[in-house]
């Protein structure tokens, strides 16, 4: 018996359907998105995209970090990413707590001090997102022929504001 057996199972009926098999991993729409790792989004289906369309990074309050940019300029040069679509969304854990309230949450659930950790809380998801956005534009392994967009999804109906 093993903890992921009922995953597993799943992966098996996923596999006699699969048909990625031999992908070149290249963004076939030409799309990045950088967005939070909060289950409610689903990226590719926010925007009418399939498996194999794009390049997806994800990471608590979807912010551009430095991992997210790495990923983001490989996209660029190496994988076929011509637009780069920025995504935070409503209602999200990192924009609605402060760094010390996350801390004590983390720290009573852990059984242990958490005063250590960082989370990257976003005060100001609209100042963040001009500023993940800037940074992408930015960057001079971004090429300017990339088009940057930072944009707002709406975790309650389904919808994606243009922001920036």
């Amino acid at each position: 018996m093993s903890d992921f057996d009922d995953l597993l199972a799943a992966n098996r009926d996923f596999s006699a359907h699969f048909d990625l098999g031999g992908f070149d991993g290249k963004a076939h729409a030409g799309v990045a998105i950088v967005t939070c790792m909060d289950s409610r989004i689903d990226p590719l289906g926010m925007v009418g995209l399939k498996p194999g369309d794009a390049k997806i990074f994800r990471n608590p309050g979807g912010r551009v970090t430095d991992a997210a940019l790495e990923a983001l300029v490989l996209g660029a040069h190496l994988l076929s990413v011509e637009r780069i679509l920025i995504v935070p969304h409503t209602r999200c854990a990192m924009a609605s707590a402060s760094e010390n309230e996350l801390r004590e949450k983390v720290g009573a659930s852990a059984g242990c001090d958490a005063w250590w950790q960082s989370f990257g809380v976003v005060p100001d998801q609209r100042a963040a997102l001009k500023d993940d956005v800037h940074r992408v534009t930015s960057h001079p392994l971004i090429p300017e022929t990339v088009k940057v967009g930072g944009f707002l999804y709406d975790v309650d109906s389904g919808l994606l504001e243009q922001q920036f």
